[in-house]
């Protein structure tokens, strides 16, 4: 609650390290670390993914006038886009493409990805960013 975080906030992130202390008891290892460390490690990173969740910007809701229909063009254009994405992630590796469909098209955080994977939370954000990379690099002439 000294960092900042609300009651209710501070509440919810305590049961959730909790749940995670209990689940994951088998992977501390005491020569790495203490308890109370490891225990601490894990809410701090916790909180972090709490705040980088809660600062991530909302879009606002798009006021299209009812008036101004796309034309043949911009429908065009968008169509080849997603064609050239579509082409763009079946290329990537298929362990990168399931985790960047599961956060972006799925829209779940990394962490959620990791329970449902079984994979560690460095696997997750490092296989997004790779493919993201790699996205990035096939789609580059696209920008104008």
């Amino acid at each position: 609650m000294r960092s900042g975080t609300s009651n209710h906030q501070a509440e919810e992130l305590v049961q959730e390290v909790m749940l995670t202390v209990w689940r994951k008891a088998e992977q501390f290892d005491p020569h790495r670390a203490q308890v109370s460390a490891w225990i601490y490690q894990i809410a701090r990173n916790r909180q972090i993914d709490l705040f980088r969740k809660e600062s991530r910007p909302v879009p606002e809701e798009l006021k299209e006038d009812p008036a101004s229909e796309p034309d043949a063009s911009q429908l065009l254009a968008v169509e080849q886009e997603a064609g050239h994405l579509r082409k763009a992630l079946a290329e990537l590796k298929p362990d990168q493409r399931l985790i960047i469909e599961k956060a972006y098209l799925g829209e779940l955080t990394h962490q959620q990805i990791s329970e449902e994977t079984g994979l560690p939370l460095g696997t997750i954000k490092s296989r997004i960013r790779l493919g993201l990379e790699r996205l990035r690099h096939e789609l580059k002439d696209l920008k104008t």
